[in-house]
């Protein structure tokens, strides 16, 4: 460490690893508005922000699946702040938000833009419809800066049509609600036929057609649909989906 530098805390890391699950591998640069306000809130560079960020990519198995190495050099409790995170994506994501909205002197419902409105005005509710919300949002943005904001099968980029969709269902399986290994990025319609098992994506990344569907002959559905069947899905640069919960999905949710 140079001498002037302060180290890191645990809660600002905890705060650089928030910002490094929601933002796309390549926008992690100093001039990112989310990581100028990170480093306003937490006192630190928008450079340091950057170098943190690049210190915490050493140590995604996914980066390194693709030979990107990271920065090197970063400290050990960067790798127990990972490992927190990717041992408890049901905890430490909504934890982080809360650390946030301290930070920012907020509370975490205008931190993450929920309508209060509707929600009780206070107890175990409350707090358990705030922490639903906070981490679907949560998820949604991982997901979607994973896969760059575009649908995985089609490649759409338009926001407001891309879902954030569960590879093992939100209802079955609590553990993996907000692993971003179990989420993909899916534009409405094909998100719909994901769920319902008329596609799924094999453990090659391969997308492949229901027989159901193949049975209907159209120009929609084959603009749609069958196009698509045999092509391999746009990778994410990051958290890549799960390959026992691909076989799950092909196995058990696929309409053959």
């Amino acid at each position: 460490m140079k001498e002037g530098q302060k180290l890191w805390s645990r809660e600002e890391l905890i705060l650089a690893m928030n910002l490094y699950c929601k933002l796309p591998f390549g926008k992690m640069h100093k001039g990112n508005p989310q990581a100028l306000e990170l480093a306003r809130l937490i006192g630190r560079t928008p450079s340091s922000i950057a170098r943190k960020l690049g210190n915490l990519a050493r140590l995604d198995p996914s980066l390194q699946a693709r030979g990107i190495k990271g920065l090197s050099r970063g400290g050990n409790l960067e790798v127990v702040i990972w490992d927190e995170f990717y041992n408890n994506w049901d905890k430490l994501p909504f934890e982080s938000e809360k650390l946030l909205a301290e930070y920012a002197k907020s509370s975490v419902e205008e931190v993450n833009d929920i309508d209060i409105k509707d929600l009780p005005k206070e107890g175990k509710e409350r707090t358990r419809l705030v922490k639903v919300r906070v981490n679907q949002r949560f998820f949604r943005s991982m997901v979607m800066a994973s896969f760059d904001n575009r649908c995985c099968i089609t490649g759409l980029s338009n926001k407001e049509l891309l879902v954030a969709g569960h590879i093992r269902p939100w209802g079955i399986d609590e553990k993996n609600r907000m692993n971003p290994q179990n989420g993909l990025s899916l534009n409405a319609l094909h998100d719909k036929a994901f769920e319902t098992g008329l596609i799924t994506i094999l453990p090659n990344f391969k997308i492949k057609i229901s027989s159901t569907m193949k049975k209907e002959v159209s120009d929609s559905l084959n603009s749609y649909f069958l196009k698509y069947d045999g092509q391999q899905i746009r990778m994410p640069n990051r958290f890549l989906p799960n390959k026992e919960f691909l076989e799950y999905h092909n196995d058990e949710r696929f309409k053959r």
